[in-house]
């Protein structure tokens, strides 16, 4: 049987709008949002109550950046959280060195923004890389812009970082503390994310509206559900259960006509708190041969592609940094993080990063001037500010963007004052005028440096996802094949897809490049997702059907 998919000729590239419908619609939160809130004001308000009783608020920006830690790694198991969280640390740390060194070498503030690009374009870089998550290269590339800007000399620099580590610290005890309580917390949050994933595929009846987009969800969500689970470290028998509900929903994907929602949904449900896993008995010996497949390619094969995005990010940074400056704004640093805070997959999705921003941030500025003479009755207040905002920013951040940053920007407003009083007029007009410049040179910078490996990532992801369904289909075909190697192929398969899809819809997002193979793209999910339920259906997991009824992923995306 031949397994090469048809070539159609190439179409004409479709122009790729720029939306604003939808833009600043309001969506779910995370299913976690208020673990990054806590944690994040658990561990800046210890630290900031004792400088305030110390009368040495002046540090309170050195001891926020160990602090802002507290907002990484939620979503991973304790084991890889620990990890992370250390790498986050010191990642900030090394940061925050090189900008106070930066700062007491040279007062000449072109270089200090030429050299915070360059270090917003590595954070980028490695948050993207290493796939820390939310809040991304965002958080680094503030605190280590701004400290560029404060004056020291080279002496301060080590009693400046020490505050710093100290409250990395704290910040990653404050984060690790929950594995007291409920050790497998995000496994068990992942796999029940998966099962809903599935549970909501299944329940579109593959060719009701919106079924692709749910298949891709929920394929999505599975990866991430068998991410968790094969950094947790040794097998468990919770473990050993989550993977059979992962592998559940793997089927329901497969072959949704065959699953049941509801009972994926009591699953689902069943996983929160810290009762027992329910148990997903498994047919024959794929019971035994749970082998999750770890889909991550290494760091450095993660680099190359990400070319085009360190350049965007240096230059809109410098830009931006360089247009602030000319025109008289004392805080080019707010310029320099707008850019940064916009470059997201493709141009599509940048562009509506920068209407949340610029949004987000005039509406932060209001409220910054509703908010100011309570904040300005005392230090105490100040600070009680602070924590209110921090906890509303990562309460909102996950519905929408903008909703976050009218948070976080009086948050940011006020952290310029633990030093000594501003004037609010002045602090919300340098607001106002970087975040549009920002937004501004920032998105041009995108427009002009172009990602035409966007198209050649969608051609290797077709080559990976054709010879990964060649795998499984020929273990399909034989006669008695290893359960484990046909159980991998199947996972593989499911991890090309997605990466395949992935690819696809952020090349879609991207200007200046030539026709994408859309037809191919479709074909190959088309077919790969057959092979997926005949796979399943061979190892066992799904009843016995005619090839010539199996109308599971006959579907074609729109």
């Amino acid at each position: 049987m031949s397994s090469a998919t048809p070539t159609p000729p190439p179409a004409a590239p479709p122009a790729t709008r720029l939306p604003l419908a939808g833009v600043l619609r309001p969506g779910r939160p995370s299913d976690i949002w208020f673990k990054p809130a806590l944690s994040v004001v658990a561990a800046i308000a210890p630290p900031n109550l004792t400088l305030l009783a110390l009368g040495r608020l002046d540090l309170a920006m050195y001891t926020m950046a160990g602090s802002l830690c507290a907002l990484y790694a939620h979503n991973r198991p304790y084991a890889a959280r620990a990890v992370a969280l250390l790498w986050v640390v010191l990642g900030m740390l090394g940061g925050l060195a090189v900008a106070l060194v930066a700062a007491s070498l040279t007062g000449s503030a072109v270089v200090l923004v030429t050299v915070g690009a360059l270090l917003a374009a590595a954070q980028k870089v490695l948050c993207d890389a290493t796939r820390i998550g939310p809040p991304g290269n965002v958080v680094l590339t503030f605190v280590t812009s701004a400290s560029l800007f404060a004056p020291q000399t080279l002496a301060q620099v080590p009693g400046h970082l020490a505050p710093a580590a100290a409250t990395g610290a704290w910040a990653w005890l404050v984060c690790m503390a929950p594995a007291l309580v409920r050790p497998h917390g995000p496994e068990r949050r992942a796999t029940a994310s998966a099962l809903r994933a599935a549970a909501a595929y299944a329940g579109t009846g593959v060719t009701g509206e919106g079924h692709a987009r749910a298949r891709a969800a929920g394929y999505a969500a599975v990866q991430a559900a068998w991410q968790s689970l094969l950094s947790t470290g040794a097998p468990s028998r919770t473990r050993r259960a989550l993977e059979r509900l992962v592998v559940r929903a793997e089927v329901a994907l497969a072959a949704p006509a065959d699953a049941d929602p509801e009972r994926l949904r009591a699953w689902a449900r069943s996983l929160r708190g810290t009762g027992d896993v329910p148990h997903a008995g498994l047919p024959g010996a794929a019971a035994d041969e749970l082998l999750g497949v770890d889909a991550a390619r290494p760091l450095r094969s993660r680099l190359g592609p990400l070319t085009p995005l360190a350049l965007r990010t240096a230059l809109g940074c410098a830009l931006a940094g360089y247009a602030s400056l000319a025109l008289g704004v004392g805080r080019p640093y707010w310029a320099l993080v707008t850019a940064a805070s916009l470059y997201q997959a493709n141009i599509a999705l940048t562009w509506s990063r920068a209407v949340q921003r610029v949004v987000g941030n005039v509406a932060g500025v209001l409220v910054f001037a509703a908010v100011a003479p309570l904040a300005h009755l005392g230090q105490a207040a100040l600070v009680l500010c602070c924590l209110a905002f921090s906890f509303g920013a990562e309460v909102l951040i996950s519905r929408n963007y903008w909703l976050g940053s009218v948070c976080v920007t009086p948050m940011a407003l006020l952290i310029t004052e633990f030093a000594g009083y501003q004037r609010p007029g002045e602090l919300m007009t340098e607001r106002i005028v970087d975040t549009a410049v920002g937004a501004l040179v920032g998105f041009a910078a995108a427009v002009a440096v172009t990602n035409r490996r966007a198209g050649d990532r969608v051609e290797r992801a077709l080559a990976a996802a054709d010879r990964a369904r060649e795998d499984a289909a020929r273990l399909a075909a034989e006669p008695a094949p290893a359960p484990a190697a046909l159980e991998s192929a199947r996972r593989r398969l499911a991890a090309a897809l997605a990466d395949l899809r992935a690819a696809a819809d952020a090349a879609a997002g991207e200007w200046w490049q030539r026709a994408l193979p859309q037809e191919r793209v479709v074909l190959a999910e088309q077919s790969g997702h057959r092979t997926l339920a005949a796979t399943a259906r061979r190892q066992g997991l799904l009843p016995d059907r005619s090839p010539d009824t199996d109308t599971d992923t006959e579907d074609a995306r729109p």
